[in-house]
């Protein structure tokens, strides 16, 4: 007997079907609080995100309950001369917000098609700038999933599918102490007419692994720029 088939991403033509098939299926107040919300984004970011190929929207079981947001992400652990590694702990966003972050290393969505070591690369040069340099060392372990709520769009369950990948830095950035970058690459082409939520700045610092083994596991995302 044949296992069942995984379920087929959802699509919609316009950003008005989009809020009418979310609208029953989360929680009363989720809707509302997207982009209002402090660190939030709001409904053109997921429409677009969808569009792009950035996540896929799931139904769940039974088929009238939740959906699923699933989103595929590479997060690059970078490392400087002496071992430590680059993370992210707050970020800039469109509306003045200062959301923070993780801390969490580099990372960014996948799409289509798109294999963790090129989503790496991509994610250092719309992150961290053109004139970084990194070596990518290629991807780890095999995936890590985790399923929570997502934090840019409260009340909607997310699976992340988290792709480490490893890269050793080579010039444009400090070492040591902390710096800040401007995002090159959110939103780009399809920002909606500026009606979006897209990330400005991304603050930077090294931790050590005494440091690193405090935290926990990072989100995608990202956001993200990354994957949240």
């Amino acid at each position: 007997m044949r296992p069942p088939s995984p379920p087929r991403p959802l699509a919609f033509p316009t950003l008005d079907a989009l809020a009418a098939y979310l609208r029953p299926r989360l929680p009363a107040p989720a809707l509302a609080s997207w982009g209002t919300a402090p660190g939030t984004k709001n409904l053109l970011n997921l429409f677009l995100e969808l569009s792009c190929g950035d996540c896929t929207l799931l139904p769940s079981s039974p088929p009238a309950a939740l959906v699923v947001r699933a989103v595929h992400v590479a997060t690059v652990r970078i490392r400087n001369r002496r071992g430590a590694l680059l993370v992210e702990t707050r970020q800039l966003l469109s509306d003045g917000t200062l959301r923070h972050r993780g801390p969490r290393p580099v990372s960014e969505k996948m799409r289509p098609g798109e294999t963790p070591e090129a989503a790496a690369a991509r994610a250092v040069r719309e992150e961290l700038g053109e004139r970084v340099r990194v070596r990518i060392l290629g991807a780890g372990a095999e995936p890590r999933v985790e399923e929570r709520e997502s934090a840019s769009y409260p009340g909607l369950p997310a699976r992340y599918v988290l792709h480490a990948v490893d890269a050793e830095l080579v010039e444009g950035v400090p070492e040591e102490g902390e710096f800040d970058t401007e995002e090159s690459g959110e939103g780009e082409g399809h920002d909606g007419g500026g009606a979006a939520i897209t990330v400005k700045r991304h603050y930077w610092t090294w931790i050590d692994d005494a440091e690193e083994e405090g935290h926990a596991a990072p989100a995608a995302v990202a956001g993200a720029a990354g994957a949240q």
